[in-house]
């Protein structure tokens, strides 16, 4: 995949393409929780199979605060994305630091929405979601290998 990390032609800037594809994945897993309280209501649907008994009010307060949780942990990936992609276009070395930083910090959220359970619940967020904060960790560890492979040697 040495079309990951490029330089352009014209300009000789680099195209990060796989931090790009995170960078959009972060957004999905941002807006899915939210879009999941109009639409679909699986969020309501999990903690409704949790909590049987409790009234609509508790199991809509319950969504909230699962559907809150995960579009703001995921927001909070975003300028770190665009932290990175900056750097990496420009040839910052730092960029890799922050980078791996971002992607410790996005692994260790993820592993723990796909892993942490409840008093009622097998895990609090659902596979479903939990998967979709995991999506941008794949991206991000496969751009920061090709942005490692190339490197700038020296200073610019």
């Amino acid at each position: 995949m040495t079309a990951t990390i490029d330089r352009s032609p014209a300009t000789g800037t680099r195209r990060p393409l796989w931090l790009y594809v995170g960078l959009a994945l972060t957004l999905v897993a941002t807006v899915a929780p939210l879009l999941d309280l109009a639409t679909t209501g699986l969020l309501a649907e999990h903690v409704r199979a949790a909590y049987p008994h409790w009234s609509a009010h508790d199991v809509s307060l319950d969504r909230n605060a699962i559907a809150i949780y995960l579009a703001v942990t995921s927001a909070l990936g975003v300028p770190l994305w665009l932290l990175t992609i900056r750097a990496v276009r420009r040839g910052r070395r730092w960029g890799l630091v922050v980078g791996v930083v971002a992607f410790a910090a996005g692994i260790l959220i993820a592993l723990t929405n796909l892993s942490v359970g409840g008093e009622h619940y097998q895990v609090i967020v659902p596979y479903l979601f939990g998967t979709l904060t995991l999506l941008p960790c794949i991206a991000g560890v496969v751009g920061l290998v090709q942005a490692w492979r190339h490197r700038p040697t020296t200073r610019g």
